[in-house]
Order: C-alpha cells, then sequence, then structure tokens
C-alpha cells in the first residue's frame, strides 16, 4: 500500500501538483521504505554472522571443566560420591549384607491382580465394622465405596536382609518403595448431601522389620508375624473432594504428611510393633500341660527268646511321636515274670492325641535287644488325677489285622496317673522372647528347681575314621544322650532333657561332650570323641535362661548350640 502511495506521489510531483504537507508525506514514506529495507538486511546478516561464529567457537575452542577427564570404576567411588551419582541405587548394591530379592518382585508383579483383589476385599471387610462405630459418632449417614483398587503397579522391594539369631524366630528386614496408582472413591452422605472422595497417586517408601516367631513345628511353621518400622515412613497421595485436589491447599501437604508420620511413628515405630496371630502358641509348639506318672509294676508269662537259660527283660517307655529319648526299667536276668516297681514322670503336651507306648525288649549281651512285645494306651481314656491299673497283652505289632497279634507273648501292669496342669501351673505362653521361663512342675523340691537342657545342633564336627554325632550330658553323676545322627557333620537334634535338683546349681558345671559312634560294619574302629566343653550353670541361675554357641574343645572348628532353663519351684 505505501509503495502505491509512493508512486502516485511521484507522478503528482512530476505533474507540480503536490502541495507542501504532501511533500512532507512523501519524505516520511521514503524514509519507512529505507529503513524496513535495512533492519532485513540487518537481521539477515546478524543471523549469518551469529552462526558462523558460533560454529567457529564450537570447533576451534574446548571448554576447560573437561579438559582432563579421568574415568574411574564404581568401586574406587565411596558411598556419599555413588549416591550423589546414582541417588536411587538398590540397597543391595549399596550394603552387602542386603540380598538382591527380583525372584520376589517377578513373583508380586504376576500374582498382583489377584492379591489386589484378596487385600482390597479384606481391607473393606477390616473397615466396615469400624466406619459403622464412627459415623454415629460425626453424625454421618453412610460411608460407601463405589469402588476400591490398589492399582495396577505392586510394590517393588529394593533389598531384603536376614537376621541370624540363636532364638527360635527368623528376623527380615525388606526395603519397600511402592508408587501405586490407585482408585479407591469413597462416598460420603451426610446432612442430606453426597461427597465424593478418591484416593490418587500413592507413594509409600518404608523399611519395615518382620519378625516370625516363635518357630513351630506346625505349617506354617510360625505362630506370630511381628511388624515394625525401623524409620518413619514416607507417605505421599493426591485426596480430591468433589473432584478437586484438596491436597493442592497451601499448608495442608505438609501438615498431612508429618501428621501422618508421627500416628503411624507412635503405633509401629521400633520398639512398638504390630502382631498378627497366626496359629495358637500354646498348640503350635506344643507346650506341656500336664505330667503322666507311670508306674511299672510287674510282667507275667512272657516268652523264652534266649537259647540258653530264660529271657532278660526290661521295658521302654515313651510317648507316641515324641523325639525325646525312651524311659528305662532295670535289666530283669533270666526272669520270665519280672517285678520292678519302677516310677516314671513323663511330659504331656496333648492328652486328646497322645498315647503311651509300651515295650518290652529281651537284653543281649551281644547284638540287637530283640522285642518281647508291645502295646499303646491313649492318654484320652486316663481320668484326670485318677490312678488306673492297665494289664496289657503284649502284641507284635499294633496293626490290629495282624494274624500274629493273637499268639499269647504275656501281659505287663502299669499303674497310670495323667495329672494336668492348674492355671496358676502352666508355663508361660510362648513368645519366643528370651525371659520366658517355664514354671517347674508339680512335685519339684521346696528351694530346689527343674534344669531344663535342651540340644539344638552342632556345626562343623569332624572325626578322623567316621562321623556319626550324639551328645553326651553328665551333671552330677547323671549321664543323658541324644539319639545318633549317622553321617553328618552339621547335625540337629532339638533334644529336651531335664534334671530335679534340691538345690540351685550355683556353683555346678555340666559336661557335654559330642562323641561319633563307629558304623556296626567297621568293627576295628571305636568312639572318638569329637569335642567337648565345660559349663558353669551359675549364669543359668541368675539369668534363668540362656542360649549360646560353644565352641568345642580338641576340635578344628566344632561348635555345639545348648539351650538351658532353670525353673525355680
Amino acid at each position: 500500500m505505501e509503495i502505491n502511495q509512493l508512486l502516485s506521489f511521484f507522478r503528482e510531483a512530476r505533474r507540480g501538483r503536490l502541495r507542501f504537507g504532501q511533500s512532507v508525506q512523501l519524505q516520511r514514506i521514503k524514509m519507512g521504505v529505507i529503513s524496513t529495507v535495512l533492519g532485513f538486511t540487518g537481521f539477515g546478516i546478524g543471523v549469518t554472522a551469529g552462526v558462523v561464529i558460533g560454529y567457529y567457537l564450537f570447533i576451534y575452542f574446548q571448554p576447560t571443566d573437561v579438559k582432563d577427564v579421568k574415568v574411574r570404576p564404581l568401586v574406587e567411588y565411596d558411598t556419599d560420591s555413588l549416591e550423589k551419582i546414582l541417588p536411587e541405587i538398590p540397597l543391595w548394591i549399596k550394603n552387602p549384607d542386603f540380598e538382591r530379592i527380583d525372584w520376589l518382585n517377578k513373583f508380586l508383579e504376576h500374582m498382583w491382580p489377584y492379591l489386589d483383589k484378596a487385600i482390597c476385599r479384606t481391607a473393606q471387610d477390616i473397615a466396615k465394622p469400624i466406619i459403622a462405630e464412627n459415623t454415629a459418632n460425626y453424625k454421618i449417614d453412610s460411608v460407601d465405596f463405589e469402588s476400591f483398587s490398589l492399582g495396577t503397579l505392586p510394590p517393588t522391594f529394593h533389598g531384603m536382609k536376614v537376621y541370624i539369631t540363636e532364638e527360635h524366630e527368623l528376623i527380615m528386614e525388606p526395603s519397600l518403595k511402592w508408587a501405586a496408582n490407585p482408585n479407591i472413591l469413597a462416598v460420603v452422605k451426610a446432612y442430606g448431601l453426597k461427597a465424593s472422595i478418591q484416593v490418587v497417586d500413592l507413594q509409600i517408601f518404608a523399611s519395615p522389620r518382620i519378625t516370625l516367631k516363635p518357630l513351630v513345628p506346625s505349617f506354617p511353621c510360625f505362630a506370630k508375624i511381628t511388624v515394625s518400622l525401623m524409620d518413619k515412613p514416607h507417605v505421599d497421595f493426591g485426596l480430591k473432594l468433589l473432584g478437586a485436589d484438596i491436597m493442592a491447599i497451601p499448608g495442608l501437604y505438609r501438615f498431612v504428611q508429618e501428621t501422618i508420620k508421627k500416628q503411624v511413628a507412635s503405633m509401629y515405630l521400633w520398639p512398638k510393633t504390630l502382631e498378627v496371630p497366626i496359629l495358637d502358641p500354646s498348640k503350635a509348639s506344643k507346650r506341656p500341660v500336664g505330667i503322666l506318672h507311670v508306674k511299672v509294676v510287674r510282667a507275667q508269662n512272657l516268652k523264652k527268646k534266649d537259647l540258653l537259660g530264660k529271657s532278660d527283660p526290661y521295658v521302654k517307655l515313651k510317648l507316641a511321636d515324641d523325639k525325646l529319648p525312651s524311659k528305662k526299667t532295670q535289666v530283669k536276668k533270666s526272669n520270665l515274670n519280672p517285678e520292678w516297681n519302677e516310677e516314671f514322670k513323663i511330659t504331656v503336651t496333648d492328652p486328646e492325641t497322645q498315647a503311651l507306648e509300651v515295650n518290652v525288649f529281651d537284653w543281649e549281651q551281644v547284638g540287637k535287644h530283640e522285642r518281647m512285645g508291645m502295646n499303646m494306651v491313649p492318654l484320652k481314656d486316663l481320668v484326670p488325677d485318677e490312678t488306673k491299673t492297665v494289664t496289657l497283652n503284649l502284641l507284635k505289632t499294633m496293626d490290629l489285622n495282624d494274624a500274629q497279634n493273637d499268639k499269647n507273648r504275656g501281659q505287663i501292669i502299669l499303674e497310670l496317673t495323667y495329672k494336668p496342669f492348674k492355671e496358676d501351673q502352666l508355663p508361660t505362653e510362648v513368645t519366643g522372647e528370651s525371659d520366658t521361663v517355664e514354671k517347674p512342675p508339680e512335685g519339684t523340691p521346696d528351694g530346689g528347681g527343674l534344669l531344663v537342657v535342651i540340644i539344638h545342633e552342632a556345626q562343623d564336627l569332624e572325626g578322623k575314621h567316621h562321623t556319626n554325632p550324639y551328645v553326651k550330658i553328665i551333671f552330677r553323676g547323671e549321664e543323658k544322650k541324644t539319639e545318633v545322627i549317622k553321617k553328618n557333620r552339621d547335625p540337629r537334634w532339638d533334644q529336651t532333657f531335664e534334671f530335679m535338683c534340691e538345690q540351685p546349681p550355683v556353683n555346678d558345671r555340666m559336661h557335654v561332650e559330642v562323641v561319633s559312634k563307629p558304623p556296626k560294619k567297621a568293627l576295628i574302629y571305636s568312639k572318638e570323641t569329637l569335642g567337648y566343653v565345660d559349663i558353669s550353670l551359675a549364669d543359668v541361675v541368675t539369668n534363668k535362661r540362656i542360649n549360646e554357641r560353644y565352641h568345642l574343645i580338641d576340635s578344628k572348628n566344632g561348635q555345639v548350640q545348648i539351650e538351658m532353663q532353670w525353673r525355680a519351684s
């Protein structure tokens, strides 16, 4: 447009028709055209020059801060430097005592759709009674969940640390990080109004300590789960009310964060714990509930087993499925109608299912002792605190359909009395804590007590010619032995022995010796001592309970784990 005006002005100027005002306007138009042309020209020259100069500087000049770059392996960096370079480095890399558990993350990834539904269903079942209890206090008509899902992203474990203790427990410390996309929508109705609350974008970083204790011989092999937090957790989430994110309100986000951390820390920060019972500890750990008093009176009409002379009978008593050593009577030489009148006490853990197993053997000086007969007495047939005299026919086996049981093998007479513990005599609940000691059984001498010795296991045993270990305990002249475990350098017994003491064994020592029994075929070898230890019992009496691993004397690396309890009367 300006160019057309300029041309018309030129025509007018040729014809001499321009006035003074029009002449001034013509001059302005000329200057505008010239400035526009010069502006485009300067812009083009400036861009071209900038590109050329920048390219020259990029090619011919290098920054001084990267002139002497040194490449160093990660192993040469300390922990702080690594955390700055790699802030999200897993714990199993930074700390050697943390283990990598990718298998668990893989398991959660595949199982999460099902775990999500199960967890949400359980959470709703727990929340419903709590909500119903509190709605009346706040004058709320109802709270309903329109949707309840933890999302599609499972939690991730960045490592796990496992602690090994001498107690019956398993301690784990996983590092948990969870960035979830939950869909939790609750509808609240009050005063005739309806409001929706939605939880979104959940993040949880926590380091819990999970303890399974006590470990018991019943599935799932632990009676209780104990959970506590080693540090204050990081919890972040979005909260929408009527579609608006109320966490965006200034100051509210920090207030909610601090409130959650304080509340959770006050309930679950170590040493405070959350306990989840799994099994009844008394049944799972089979703690004692009573004492069975057995008096072996006599046997009659026993059959002759020896080729020359009569039989040499003795009786072995134990509870069926019990790992403790059998109680034994004396051997009666050359007698088919022996009388013993010997009394024994056997600890009972479940009178409804346990049964007394009675075996009569013929003692042999050389070779295996031959069984003369057997029978069983279910404890549920005994009336508590009443003595019952029973006469048992000796059988070949406990199979009622076995035809060999019809043959007469003689009888054995017993007097049985089951005495259950009273409420104040029952052992305390098994919790796995170091200060838990059961009370002594009835009949413990006044001023004395019961010394309980539990041989748990041994490690790194080594014999010259054979390693078939068993443990021999000698205390105040009384000797007791564990069972023999064949061909095992790391045997585990978990056998319990009891010593009744009239006085506390403050000044006594217990001799514990690990011995290897030679195999029957190796006649040229004899028993070998794999190591021994003498234990002072003063600490047991003072602390009531100790559970220690002792290094064996005369052994290169052998160790034995022994638990001892002093149950004072």
